[in-house]
């Protein structure tokens, strides 16, 4: 079984209908699992002997043509160019700030002291 199948075709009433699984015990020891229809109260004493209704393939509407399209809102040297990316961010668990301006700032924030990390580059 892939997952779980609720739907039944039952023999007893020939309805499609819900099915409750209800746990078969001998003593104190689980043993399996019967499958009783919600509608009419037929047991059925395992998942093989259970009619489940076949599921219906899902109608496809909407080919990869109607797909949206990825936005570009930034230019490629315009990524990533705000304090949470610059090297000067100094972070600790009291607040952030710039490292040259000891200003506490956002992530967000942009600032004209900007140096990408990793940049060896200096103004």
């Amino acid at each position: 079984m892939t997952g779980p199948r609720l739907e039944i075709r039952c023999s007893g009433c020939g309805e499609v209908t819900l099915v409750r699984t209800e746990a078969v015990y001998e003593g104190f020891t689980r043993i399996g699992e019967a499958y009783i229809c919600t509608s009419c109260g037929k047991r059925y004493a395992s998942a093989e002997e259970t009619p489940f209704a076949a599921a219906d393939k899902k109608p496809q509407v909407f080919t990869e043509a109607d797909r949206e399209v990825a936005l570009t809102v930034f230019d490629a040297d315009e990524r990533q160019h705000c304090c949470g990316w610059c090297k000067h961010m100094v972070l600790n668990p009291f607040g952030q700030r710039c490292g040259v301006s000891n200003r506490f700032t956002e992530a967000t924030d942009i600032c004209e002291h900007f140096e990408k990390q990793g940049s060896s580059t200096s103004n």
